[in-house]
């Protein structure tokens, strides 16, 4: 997969996220169904969106113990999705169960990311509400290895930790970066954020934009927009 823009379908309903998607005539975009989606339609959405014509991140960040996320990755594995992810707190041991739950019988199996640190997080909030005192960026690179020691494909991240993900972990280990947002847009309850353009000049493979996008008066423009300042 090269470079792509992954539009965040954040809808609290299947007939909402169709109608959204029914704008876009001559694209098929990337799209993230996440947990209030897939919560209130199940599986079926997936497949819909799939029969579609859509590449589907399925944004659900599973944190468990290891053997409870093998046997759910188990099951995930038979929907027909191109990306997956956990979360890389949850212990290189759970990451590894994880790619075994993942991998079919035939020994195929979709991309699994590991989310480092949520982008709603900053320094202060991870030092008073998780009691981790290393500086964030130290925080994210030990997540990155130990998400590639684990045998992930690649890690959710800030924008502005794509490159040094990178320089960790190598340039084939996926960074896929949420907190993307147009210069003269509203950041919202992000708090480390950056432009569709600087993050592909930091590094980024790919970018995962909801509001910027689902919220535009003209959503097209807004997808066309991000794919111009990122792809190019």
């Amino acid at each position: 997969m090269g470079r792509d823009v992954i539009i965040a379908c954040d809808f609290a309903s299947g007939q909402a996220t169709l109608d959204f998607l029914s704008q876009f005539t001559d694209e098929k975009p990337f799209v993230k169904i996440g947990m209030e989606l897939f919560y209130a339609e199940g599986p079926a959405i997936v497949r819909e969106l799939k029969a579609c014509g859509h590449k589907i991140f399925l944004d659900l960040k599973l944190h468990d113990i290891p053997n409870t996320v093998k046997k759910a990755m188990a099951v995930l594995s038979g929907l027909d999705v191109d990306i997956c992810n956990l979360h890389a707190a949850g212990t290189i041991a759970m990451m590894e169960a994880a790619i075994e739950g993942l991998t079919r019988p035939d020994g195929t199996r979709p991309l699994l990311i590991a989310v480092t640190q949520l982008t709603s997080t900053d320094q202060e909030r991870m030092e008073n509400d998780l009691l981790i005192h290393a500086p964030i960026d130290e925080v994210v690179l030990h997540y990155a290895r130990n998400a590639k020691k684990a045998g992930l494909d690649g890690v959710v991240c800030s924008p502005l930790e794509a490159r040094k993900v990178h320089d960790a972990c190598g340039t084939d280990f996926l960074t896929v970066t949420p907190g993307v947002r147009f210069a003269d847009g509203d950041v919202g309850d992000q708090k480390r954020v950056t432009t569709p353009a600087k993050a592909k000049e930091i590094g980024s493979d790919y970018i995962v934009v909801g509001r910027p996008i689902t919220a535009a008066a003209d959503p097209v423009a807004a997808y066309r927009r991000c794919v111009a300042e990122f792809v190019g």
